[in-house]
Parts: structure tokens; sequence; C-alpha cells
């Protein structure tokens, strides 16, 4: 079974292990409150953080710099914005990994040291067709309208 199919059905028993745990240890509403701030903090870090990085990624590229490792920062600022925003603790506490810059940095080191992050640059190719074909037959479309319109014109 492929990790990414396995992370579906886990994730969603994580959660509703961990809000039943907590809610049973704080109460209903407490939780449902932490849940709220965790979604209200999620789209504030996500416009705050989303922001500079943009910035930074920006004046990289008018530097004529590569932005790699700030549009690499941006993907995980924005993955850890969507997971706060996803209601539940588990994904909060992977978003808030993703959103703070010491595990950020860690991770960003460990993407670009493991090679998961090529850098690419655009090829130029050419491609020719040979018009050699015998059934290729050069010529000018003239429509049935043009036509009729010349032939009337050419009679006297």
């Amino acid at each position: 079974m492929p990790v990414f199919a396995v992370l579906l059905l886990l994730i969603p028993l994580i959660e509703i292990w961990l809000l039943i745990e907590i809610g049973g240890a704080l109460g209903a509403f407490p939780t449902f409150l932490l849940l709220i701030a965790s979604t209200v903090l999620g789209i504030t870090l996500l416009r705050r953080l989303g922001f500079s990085t943009l910035m930074r990624a920006q004046r990289n590229i008018n530097a004529g710099e590569m932005p790699a490792q700030a549009l690499l920062e941006g993907s995980f600022i924005a993955l850890g914005g969507i997971l706060f925003l996803i209601p539940g603790f588990f994904t909060d506490a992977l978003g808030l990994l993703l959103v703070l810059p010491p595990t950020r940095y860690l991770l960003l080191k460990f993407v670009l040291k493991r090679g998961l992050v090529v850098r690419g640059g655009f090829q130029q190719t050419t491609t020719t067709r040979s018009t050699q074909n015998p059934r290729d037959i050069e010529g000018e479309v003239v429509s049935r309208h043009e036509h009729a319109e010349k032939i009337s014109s050419d009679r006297p």
C-alpha cells in the first residue's frame, strides 16, 4: 500500500483519538476553542510569513539569483498554514513544525541535502519536419466564396 494512502487512513484516526483524549481531559468547549484558535493562528501565520517569504523570493529574483530556498521555505509555510486550517491537533503539530523557523530550517537542510529538490534550467530544443512526404502538396487555401467572386469579376 502506498505511503500516501496509509497517511490518508492514519491521520484521521490519530486526529479522532487525540480529540477524544483532549476533549476528555479539558472538556468539549475548551477543546472546540483550541481548534478555532489554531485555525485563526494558521490564517494569520499564512498571511504574515507567506508574504515575507514572497518578498524575499522577489529580492532574490531581482538580484539575479535563483530563489529556490525562499520558494521551498514558502512551500513549507504554506503547507504548515494549510495543516493549521485542518481541524485537529495532530495536523496542528505538524503545521507548527513546518512554520517554526528552527524546525523549518532543519527540514530545509534535510531536503536540500538529500537532493529532493533539483535545480534545473530551461532547455531549448528545435524540431524540424521533413516535407518530402509524397502525400504533401503545397498550395494555397481559397474559400469558395472568394473564388466565386473572382470568377464573376473576371467574366465579361
